[in-house]
């Protein structure tokens, strides 16, 4: 059934109450902050309907207070991470470019809000996932907090995540690390298909 029906967002497994506390921070932003901050996601699904997964969470963070979803990228296909080969269906990936007035606490909690909302299971290392949200950046923070290191600690060695970044911010920096374009080069493209049959549209 699809997550998008006439009954509006009710129907919707993504529209979740927002804490009343995140809802005072993010209005506190708002007007403190003229200059909201970038942050780099990366989204990735291998169970059910994959692309419209994908796509109900670029439109859950849209929905989210202090969230505006700047670009998507192409849509990648890749074998699972880890596993043995033909163990798990493939994933698709891709990758949004966000602007938001949320500190990256707060982003990291609505990003698994979102998997929640979509079923994602925890159950094992590398598992299938419906849903997988991460913060690839977020400005130029570079933090090894436990909770939410910054940038993402293997966003650097993966194709499936510089490929779409590539693709939707050329001239990106891992901050700390170079140039995502360089990076990209460094590990090659192996085993990631561009998926030109599909597409994730940029929420209105």
């Amino acid at each position: 059934m699809s997550l998008f029906s006439a009954n509006g967002p009710q129907s919707d497994p993504t529209v979740q109450p927002v804490p009343a506390s995140v809802v005072a921070q993010v209005d506190a932003a708002d007007s403190t902050l003229s200059n909201p901050q970038r942050a780099v996601v990366a989204l990735g699904s291998n169970l059910g309907n994959r692309l419209e997964t994908i796509q109900g969470a670029i439109d859950a963070l849209e929905d989210t207070p202090g969230v505006r979803v700047k670009a998507v990228s192409p849509v990648y296909e890749t074998e699972p991470w880890g596993v043995d080969p033909g163990s798990q269906p493939s994933y698709f990936n891709a990758v949004v470019v966000i602007k938001t007035t949320l500190p990256p606490s707060s982003l990291l909690e609505r990003g698994q809000a979102i998997e929640e909302a979509f079923d994602r299971v925890r159950d094992e290392r590398w598992g299938p996932r419906t849903i997988d949200v991460d913060i690839l950046a977020y400005a130029d923070v570079v933090s090894d907090d436990p909770q939410l290191t910054l940038p993402h600690p293997r966003a650097h060695e993966r194709a499936f995540v510089l490929a779409p970044w590539h693709d939707v911010d050329p001239e990106a920096q891992v901050p700390g690390v170079g140039p995502v374009a360089e990076l990209l080069t460094d590990v090659g493209q192996d085993g990631v298909q561009p998926r030109s049959d599909l597409e994730l549209r940029l929420p209105e």
